[in-house]
């Protein structure tokens, strides 16, 4: 399981991921398993985190927006329609177990938080100090955003509960464009976690890697060079003309922030994004910039030493 070892929260290999909204009971604050879902998302069938927002498998999206709908809950005192408030997302700790830890997928619920301008208190677990809700029914998986009576892991489905009910501001694109964008990153970060792990540096394999790794760039800096169904660029973002910001940048640029500090890091900037990525560059200068990305983010040393644990080192 390759990303269980990475960041203590999200990992492939689980094709059973749960959508599971449940009732906590306001008497001794735990969950109680109502009307859970089981899901096999194609981000854990395929193992590729970069699918999860992409529209290209319709059938799986409508399922899980009408999972998001329905819910299958019991109707609370507000109505049907969540309000913003009474969000709390529980996420990996650093190394003192208190801090923010490194994790990727958290950064991106987080970041769509911010954007679209919704309060949030913030949990940090380590390993032994999950809820025990949170262990009993969920596994312990984290991030998890608890919301008053509610709550949902896996970062993905937070994102399209998020954005489905919030809906301002929009961080949906074009859905020819979003498909678009979405291929450019199909096995980015997979590639990014297997060049970072692996030890001895600048083996054989090490090459090997690091080339799959070129390789996936490669598409990611081509999109953000052409970008939209008619070639057009107009702004900085990844999806279309780059007008507007998605939910496919707020996943995104939390796996570029670790592969920046991961080469540097690890394997001494064997990839030189700057000269051999320059549209990944500006974007990526553009992305650590914005202040959703700033303001739900880390330390590089968290990233080190997370990506240290993972190696061995």
């Amino acid at each position: 399981m390759l990303f269980a070892t990475l960041c203590g929260c999200e990992y492939i290999g689980n094709t059973n991921a749960f959508f599971a909204p449940r009732i906590i009971s306001g008497k001794d604050n735990s969950i109680l398993p109502k009307n859970s879902f089981s899901l096999s998302h194609p981000y854990y069938k395929n193992g590729d985190n970069n699918k999860h927002i992409s529209s290209r498998n319709e059938k799986q999206t409508k399922t899980v927006l009408e999972m998001v709908q329905s819910r299958g809950l019991e109707r609370r005192e507000e109505g049907a329609t969540p309000l913003p408030g009474g969000m709390t997302i529980y996420l990996k700790a650093g190394p003192d177990g208190t801090s923010v830890g490194d994790c990727p997928f958290a950064h991106y619920v987080r970041m769509i938080l911010h954007e679209k301008g919704l309060e949030y208190d913030v949990r940090p677990c380590s390993q032994d100090r999950k809820p025990q809700w949170l262990n009993d029914y969920y596994d312990g998986s984290m991030p998890a955003l608890r919301h008053r009576k509610e709550c949902y892991t896996e970062s993905d489905i937070i994102a399209q509960y998020l954005e489905f009910f919030f809906e301002e501001p929009s961080l949906s694109g074009n859905r020819k464009d979003t498909d678009i964008a979405s291929e450019s990153l199909d096995g980015f970060f997979p590639n990014v976690a297997k060049y970072l792990k692996h030890t001895p540096d600048a083996d054989e394999e090490d090459e090997q890697l690091k080339a799959n790794l070129i390789e996936a760039l490669t598409k990611i800096d081509k999109q953000l060079s052409e970008g939209s169904e008619d070639g057009s660029r107009t702004g900085p973002f990844i999806v279309g003309n780059g007008e507007k910001i998605t939910l496919l940048d707020c996943s995104v640029a939390p796996k570029l922030f670790h592969l920046k500090i991961g080469l540097s890091s690890f394997k001494d900037n064997s990839i030189d994004i700057a000269n051999q990525f320059p549209s990944l560059q500006k974007y990526m200068d553009t992305m650590f910039e914005r202040d959703s990305f700033k303001q739900s983010s880390y330390a590089e040393e968290v990233v080190v030493w997370g990506w240290s644990n993972a190696r061995g080192d």
